[in-house]
């Protein structure tokens, strides 16, 4: 691994976002950022435990500039209104890091009718995304390409995604189990980096037209000690099992560590324009083919899924 967090440049004047901070990666990720200077965003749907995080960040480092965004991704409302707020405060964005996720949660369905794990780990970031997007072009229109980047985390989860890749006949996906749920959502996280890639990255008509150019990366942080891994134990005794032996084997990252990718991806001036689009495997690698499903390379599937949640968000009245 020849990236360190230490290495950020001073970052000074730079603005971020980072969805589900107040813990696990989420919580590095806006830590190390802070450290360098940036101006970060922490998002957690409990106030409480997003000040108590902010709190203890400061505490560590003492010249912090952190504000708490509140956002409860199972609420849209609450996803579209954190986006409005952001805007009326800030006129630019140099990074929007998707962090926030449940993983193998049992099935369970949101107030707005959708899969708790489809719309918390995709179709919440899809808007939030959406409702930032023109002020993260307005923000690389000024400056050099690589300056404005998003980070979608996802995960090797992805390869337990149905045949198909993404039911869009019924992606709440209730007769099928908690780990397919993930691995649709985590899939849609990959495709919808790759759609971003192919319309705001470079060589993209955005980035040719002078529109600003955003780069864009997904990343599967590997077996991280977090949250997540938590509530999959809880969801079961061969989960337990897997994960204690992983311990054993030293094949758990702690969260710090767990951060490091997202950081290259989101900040570091050593990620290059041709790795923008990538699917970055643990610990900043480019992943070998065999880590990705053929649905998480189909191009055509992407700009499906793409097509399908944007009139469904239109038609919900998420976005316009």
């Amino acid at each position: 691994m020849t990236f360190h967090p230490d290495t950020l440049p001073d970052l000074k004047g730079k603005v971020f976002i980072v969805t589900g901070g107040n813990s696990g990666i989420g919580y590095y990720t806006v830590a190390h950022l802070a450290e360098h200077g940036a101006h970060v965003y922490l998002c957690a749907r409990s106030a409480e435990k997003g000040t108590a995080a902010i709190a203890n960040i400061e505490k560590m480092h003492p010249s912090a500039n952190i504000d708490l965004l509140q956002m409860d991704l199972t609420d849209l409302a609450s996803v579209v209104a954190a986006a409005e707020h952001f805007l009326a405060r800030e006129t630019a964005l140099h990074g929007l890091v998707n962090n926030a996720g449940i993983m193998a949660t049992p099935f369970a369905m949101t107030k707005d009718g959708h899969e708790a794990q489809w719309q918390t780990n995709y179709l919440a970031h899809w808007v939030l995304t959406a409702h930032l997007l023109p002020l993260m072009l307005r923000t690389a229109k000024t400056l050099p390409p690589g300056s404005v980047r998003v980070v979608n985390l996802t995960s090797s989860g992805h390869l337990g995604a149905p045949r198909g890749g993404i039911n869009f006949a019924d992606p709440s996906l209730k007769d099928g189990s908690p780990w397919s749920r993930y691995g649709q959502s985590k899939l849609a996280n990959i495709l919808h980096a790759k759609t971003l890639h192919a319309t705001y990255g470079p060589g993209s008509p955005s980035a040719r037209s002078g529109e600003g150019e955003i780069w864009v990366a997904s990343v599967h942080p590997g077996l991280v000690e977090t949250n997540l891994a938590t509530s999959a134990e809880e969801s079961g005794s061969r989960v337990t099992s897997v994960f204690s032996v992983l311990r054993m084997l030293g094949l758990m990252w702690p969260a710090d560590k767990g951060s490091w990718t997202s950081l290259f991806c989101a900040a570091s001036p050593d990620m290059k324009a041709e790795q923008s689009g990538a699917y970055f495997d643990i610990f900043r690698r480019f992943a070998e083919p065999s880590w990705q499903s053929g649905a998480a390379k189909d191009g055509e599937l992407a700009k499906r899924l793409e097509e399908w949640t944007g009139e469904l968000m239109r038609r919900e009245g998420w976005v316009r």
